[in-house]
C-alpha cells in the first residue's frame, strides 16, 4: 500500500495555480490557498525554505517537499468535511476501555490528562527528551501489543506512518492526532485507523500565518484553530 503523501499526490496532484502563499517557519509550514483555506504541517526542526515554483516537480523523497505537500493537502481536504462538533480527543474517546495505550509523538498536555486520571500510557518521541518517554528501542514491540495507538500525524511526512500502523495487531484502534492531520476519509484505507483528529482555521487567518512565520508553534496558534475529528463509519 502507498504511504499517504505518495497516494494523495498520485491521485490528486498539486495545483500550483491555486496556492496563494507558502509560509515557512521554524516549527510549522503553512499553505494558504486562493480561496483562503489554510493548511499546516509541523517541521520537527527540519529546515524548510520552499517557494511555489519549487513544487513544479515535487520530490517525494525530499523532506521539505513532503512537509509542504502535507500542508497543501490539509488546506485542500480539511475544509471539505462537515464537522458536527469541536472536541478534544480525550473527551471523545473513553481511554479507560483500553489496557495498553501507546502514544507516538509527545503531546504533553494530553499525556498530563492521562496521568491525572490514572490511565497508563507509554510514550515515544524521537525528537525530544523527557522523563515520561520510553526508550525508542522498545517502540515496535510496544506498538505491536497496543490496543489503542495515538499517532502523531507528523509520521505521515517523515514516512514512518506505514511501518507503525503495520506493526499494530488486528484489535488495535488507531487515532491520528495533531494539526498536521490530513482530514480525508481515504485515510481510513489504512490498517486500524478509526478516527482522525485534526484542525481547521478561519479562512484568511493572517494572524496564524504571522505566528508561524515568526517561529511560533501549536501553543501560540491554538486559540485560533478549531479542533475537529472524522470517524470511520
Amino acid at each position: 500500500m502507498q504511504e499517504p503523501v505518495e497516494y494523495f499526490f498520485e491521485k490528486y496532484g498539486i495545483d500550483l495555480r491555486n496556492i496563494q502563499l507558502i509560509v515557512c517557519g521554524q516549527k510549522y509550514v503553512a499553505v494558504k490557498l486562493k480561496n483562503g483555506n489554510i493548511g499546516v504541517c509541523a517541521t520537527l526542526d527540519n529546515y524548510v525554505n520552499i517557494e511555489v515554483r519549487d513544487l513544479r516537480f515535487p520530490n517525494l523523497k525530499n523532506i521539505q517537499h513532503r512537509i509542504v505537500l502535507t500542508a497543501y493537502f490539509n488546506a485542500t481536504f480539511n475544509y471539505e468535511n462537515k464537522y458536527n462538533s469541536s472536541i478534544d480527543i480525550f473527551d471523545k474517546i473513553n481511554f479507560r476501555e483500553y489496557k495498553n495505550i501507546v502514544m507516538i509523538g509527545f503531546f504533553q498536555s494530553l499525556s498530563e490528562k492521562f496521568k491525572a486520571e490514572g490511565i497508563n500510557l507509554t510514550i515515544f518521541d524521537n525528537n525530544i527528551q523527557h522523563t515520561m518517554l520510553t526508550d525508542m528501542q522498545e517502540q515496535i514491540s510496544k506498538v505491536s501489543g497496543a490496543d489503542a495507538l495515538i499517532l502523531t500525524s507528523t509520521t505521515v511526512f517523515n514516512n514512518t506512518f506505514l511501518n507503525l500502523i503495520n506493526a499494530t495487531n488486528k484489535k488495535c484502534d488507531i487515532f491520528t492526532l495533531g494539526p498536521s492531520t490530513i482530514m480525508n476519509k481515504e485515510m481510513f484505507r489504512y490498517r486500524n485507523v478509526k478516527l482522525l483528529f485534526g484542525s481547521i482555521f478561519e479562512p484568511n487567518d493572517i494572524l496564524t500565518l504571522k505566528i508561524i512565520q515568526g517561529g511560533g508553534g501549536t501553543k501560540q496558534f491554538m486559540p485560533y484553530m478549531k479542533k475537529v475529528f472524522l470517524q470511520n463509519n
